[in-house]
């Protein structure tokens, strides 16, 4: 973990209030693991006052400005506006000056090549999975990415997903692009289809709430991203605390998202307490 004060190389609108923001990052790609994320301070004036939780894109470099400079290391977010704090990132240009804190928390586990691969995003939630596509891909696992999406504009990155080499299938729940319907029906499909298959999920909590489901009746293990709201990214405010499976009153089980997580295998999550969770963090962002 390290804080970077540093600056933006770019930041482009991908999909009407979708944008992916490259920043620079020296030797924050040797550091970061898939399904990690960053906090980033959108400004150094008030308000905002609290950072907010990015998750990783990618990590990569570009040529040097001139000969004799180091090759310009990135870490790269895609973001959607929800609120003060993202509205006002979407304004920021090439060259303004940004603070960031990580990489942090823990990621995917991908030890193993076995089975097929399935990943399974919704919206937003498939930033984490791209970094994800390419480990697996590099170790020769064979993936298929599920993107789902209330309409056509939530469908997002899926050339960078195909050139990787994933066999990639799309759902929107208005039919405007690829298969009408959730993503979760093309799960189910899929693993009647791969039955050895592991699943890696990141979303909206009632779609992770219908793959862990999904999964359990399959019995095929899963690993959930969870987009927990989050106010240090470092466990010490204790904002982003979920129920662990077989929480009681009498023997609480509560596991931090940004310092256990955000990536859990399911079987050790209290789904019963995460599905009242409110998915909406009120526009916080």
């Amino acid at each position: 973990m390290k804080n970077y004060r540093t600056k933006i190389i770019s930041n482009q609108e991908i999909s009407p209030g979708y944008f992916r923001m490259k920043i620079l990052a020296p030797d924050f790609g040797e550091k970061a693991h898939p399904g990690q994320f960053i906090m980033f301070r959108v400004q150094r004036s008030l308000p905002p006052l609290l950072r907010r939780p990015f998750g990783i894109f990618q990590t990569g470099s570009l040529p040097a400005d001139c000969d004799g400079l180091p090759p310009k290391e990135f870490v790269e977010i895609v973001y959607k506006v929800v609120g003060s704090g993202t509205s006002i990132m979407a304004e920021l240009h090439e060259g303004d000056r940004v603070e960031l804190l990580g990489p942090l928390g823990n990621g995917f586990d991908y030890t193993s090549c076995e089975g097929e691969k399935i990943l399974v995003g919704g919206g937003i939630g498939l930033v984490p999975l791209y970094m994800l596509a390419g480990e697996l891909i590099a170790k020769g696992c064979s993936v298929r990415l599920l993107m789902g999406g209330r309409t056509r504009d939530d469908i997002l990155a899926v050339t960078e997903f195909e050139r990787l080499g994933v066999e990639t299938y799309i759902s929107t729940d208005d039919g405007s692009l690829g298969e009408g319907g959730l993503v979760t029906q093309v799960l189910e499909r899929k693993l009647q289809e791969y039955p050895d298959a592991e699943v890696f999920t990141c979303g909206p909590m009632p779609m992770l709430s219908v793959v862990h489901d999904i999964c359990t009746d399959y019995k095929v293990p899963l690993q959930v991203s969870l987009e927990e709201s989050m106010a240090c990214g470092v466990g010490a405010c204790l904002g982003c605390v979920v129920k662990g499976a077989g929480h009681t009153e009498e023997n609480p089980s509560y596991l931090c998202s940004c310092k256990v997580g955000p990536v859990f295998k399911s079987q050790y999550l209290d789904w019963a307490a995460l599905g009242q969770n409110d998915d909406s963090c009120g526009g916080c962002a």
